[in-house]
């Protein structure tokens, strides 16, 4: 690595219930439903694990029946509908659920010169498109294998727990980023390998089981609870392209998006 390169700093950001108030995927559901990619029996089978993530955040197991469960929902699906129904609709779905506080801490890292990533379990087709909107340098996503144009059900990586660590610092050292004075910030136990990573680790509206970590490890806690409209706060704020990790090329699937898409509409009656 070159030793001019070696002190740039970044701040790493998880994406659902730390930059957004709600799960980025859940948004285009609707979308998604009205498009015909998911049916109503799928909406109505989701209920009950769209409810555990918004109380609580899913653990281990559930998130391995998620992948297993996205696996199998997505096969078929065209990449281009998808990513036409999420330029279409992203400003409306996901610009109101921003939180200010995240917008502050990313302008923040900008003026000190750091890059900003976001990094989420969700796919590279939801999470590149917000990660321009709220201003962020790269992301690192989940990508799924593309056929033909076509998603073939199988997830080449998996941007969970460990992984996402892994994706950290192999991205580290392809930019010349000093993970010991880098930034990072999540609100969920399996994000934990990914706070380790970094010198400066931050948990926003943790879960229990995080709180509690944080605690013993003597993490500052933050409290995000200002959902607000980007265009309202900064109606300047340039939305910029963002560049995918190394290993997450552009053209893969969202893993995030088949597993929670399939939950929104459930959600729209008594939280939209």
């Amino acid at each position: 690595m070159d030793t001019t390169t070696a002190t740039r700093t970044a701040a790493f950001f998880d994406l659902d219930k730390t930059v957004i108030a709600k799960s980025s995927t859940l948004a285009f559901s609707r979308s998604f439903y009205h498009g015909g990619l998911i049916n109503r029996r799928a909406v109505l089978k989701s209920a009950y694990a769209q409810f555990v993530f918004l109380v609580g955040g899913a653990d281990h197991d559930q998130m391995e029946q998620m992948r297993e469960y996205l696996s199998s929902m997505c096969t078929g699906w065209s990449v281009a509908q998808v990513r036409e129904i999420v330029g279409e609709t992203l400003h409306e779905l996901i610009d109101p659920l921003v939180y200010d506080e995240a917008v502050t801490l990313i302008e923040e890292h900008h003026s000190s010169n750091r890059d900003v990533v976001i990094v989420s379990s969700s796919g590279s087709e939801v999470v590149e498109p917000i990660g321009s909107m709220v201003g962020a340098d790269r992301v690192i996503a989940t990508q799924m294998v593309v056929k033909d144009g076509r998603y073939t059900g199988e997830i080449d990586f998996y941007a969970y727990a460990e992984n996402k660590a892994k994706a950290i610092k192999e991205l580290a050292d392809t930019e010349g980023y000093d993970l010991s004075r880098s930034y990072a910030y999540s609100d969920s136990i399996t994000d934990l390998p990914m706070l380790e990573v970094v010198g400066h680790p931050y948990v926003v509206n943790p879960d229990r089981a995080l709180r509690k970590e944080a605690a013993s490890r003597g993490w500052p806690v933050l409290v995000f609870s200002k959902p607000v409209s980007l265009r309202q706060r900064v109606p300047s704020l340039p939305s910029k392209p963002v560049l995918a990790a190394t290993a997450l090329g552009a053209g893969a699937a969202a893993a995030g998006i088949v597993w929670y898409a399939a939950r929104r509409r459930e959600r729209n009656r008594g939280t939209d």
